[in-house]
């Protein structure tokens, strides 16, 4: 192994997976913190995916710390802590804690912090993040139900997270090119800076920035930083080219979508699934809660549908109605129900023939891969930036695409499966 990876959730883990995959690592992921002496999957790259992002700090510091050693037992030469491009955080963690963590038992001196992915339209300038056209705090993020991002300056954010000083790397030093970004984050460390944010607006910017911090013990970002990282250890002599294949052969069976994300992207892939005629069932958090609504009957349901057809569950709702479930349920409580539900739901399905799935939202991800026992995946193809099809390795026999709330085209849920064979 190469390189380590430890992503804070399950649509980020496979983000970065494809991110290395693409750039011609063997990548595998394996899921939630490996077995104490367990031997990790031979690969190039090893993706250790948590969910964790909103955990409590000791808890996320915990898993990362565990999937840390494991990662370094396996061989790693460099460990990167991945986070979702939108920072998704909150003042008191988990970002700022679970890096301090690593820094730590790691000996680093210093870490980049750059969640910057343009080809999702993640961009850093001046420090401040951007979202498309506008700062991270105007997008819709600001309503996330989770981690409301309502600051846009990463300074900022990670210096509410961390009591390290925190600095700043602008867009004139990225364009000078590799030995002046290592210069200046050296001029940094000297006086003390811990943390240094870059800025970058494209992926010429990150493959500088990947060259930049070649043989750091610690990076941490989006997917976005890892484009640079291959590079680096291919020109060590370290790692050889590889062929990527365009499509994946899945087992046959029944096609199914379950989105919990409430985010505009997701909103508007279901808008278009919808528009296009699929099969679909809204799930309701409050009649999952009184009952009228369980896993057995909207798994009944999604079997009772055309099999030849994709079906799609979904409980993503518009920022207004996720906060009056909230008001009336509890905010943690009124997630914990939906994901629970999908959990069990993708479990009975995968019993009766789902082999094809897509799940749609990062915690619902994470709910839906843990309730089917999934162990390993194997990276596929792209569907969209940042999101591919994957094929378990050690699990139930199915192809499986985690996307992010906030990835993918409006035809997302309808392209997908033209990239299974």
């Amino acid at each position: 192994m190469l390189l380590g990876v430890i992503a804070d959730d399950m649509t980020g883990a496979t983000d970065v997976a494809l991110m290395l995959n693409r750039a011609g690592m063997r990548t595998v992921q394996v899921i939630g913190v490996p077995a104490a002496n367990a031997k990790l999957p031979e690969a190039d790259a090893v993706v250790v995916a948590l969910k964790s992002r909103t955990n409590p700090v000791s808890e996320a510091v915990a898993q990362s710390l565990a999937a840390c050693e494991a990662l370094l037992a396996g061989g790693a030469r460099q460990i990167l802590f991945k986070y979702c491009s939108t920072f998704d955080s909150t003042a008191h963690g988990n970002i700022g804690p679970v890096a301090d963590a690593l820094m730590r038992r790691l000996g680093a001196e210093s870490a980049i912090i750059c969640p910057a992915f343009p080809a999702n339209g993640r961009s850093i300038y001046q420090g401040y993040l951007f979202v498309g056209a506008v700062p991270l705090h105007e997008s819709s993020m600001k309503d996330h139900p989770l981690t409301p991002m309502r600051d846009s300056n990463l300074m900022r954010l990670m210096s509410a997270q961390t009591e390290h000083p925190v600095g700043h790397v602008g867009y004139a030093t990225i364009l000078a090119g590799p030995d002046a970004v290592k210069a200046q984050m050296a001029k940094l460390q000297a006086d003390g800076v811990r943390y240094v944010v870059t800025d970058a607006l494209t992926n010429d910017d990150l493959m500088i920035l990947g060259a930049a911090v070649a043989g750091q013990p610690l990076l941490t970002g989006g997917s976005g930083i890892a484009m640079g990282l291959p590079q680096n250890f291919r020109q060590a002599g370290l790692l050889a080219e590889r062929a990527i294949a365009a499509r994946l052969e899945a087992p046959q069976g029944r096609r199914g979508i379950i989105s919990g994300s409430c985010s505009t992207a997701t909103r508007g892939q279901i808008k278009a699934a919808l528009e296009a005629g699929f099969l679909a069932l809204k799930v309701d958090p409050l009649a999952l809660a009184s009952g009228e609504q369980t896993a057995q009957r909207l798994a009944d349901w999604a079997l009772a549908q055309q099999a030849d057809r994709p079906f799609l569950l979904y409980s993503s709702d518009d920022p207004a109605e996720v906060t009056a479930i909230q008001a009336r349920l509890g905010r943690e409580k009124a997630g914990e129900i939906v994901e629970h539900a999908f959990a069990q739901t993708a479990r009975l399905l995968a019993g009766a023939g789902l082999t094809r799935l897509l799940v749609a939202g990062g915690e619902t991800s994470g709910a839906v891969v843990q309730g089917l026992g999934i162990q390993t995946l194997e990276i596929g193809p792209e569907i969209d930036p940042g999101v591919p099809w994957t094929r378990v390795v050690d699990g139930p026999d199915m192809a499986v695409a985690l996307k992010s709330g906030n990835f993918g085209a409006p035809d997302f849920f309808l392209k997908a499966w033209n990239l299974l064979s």
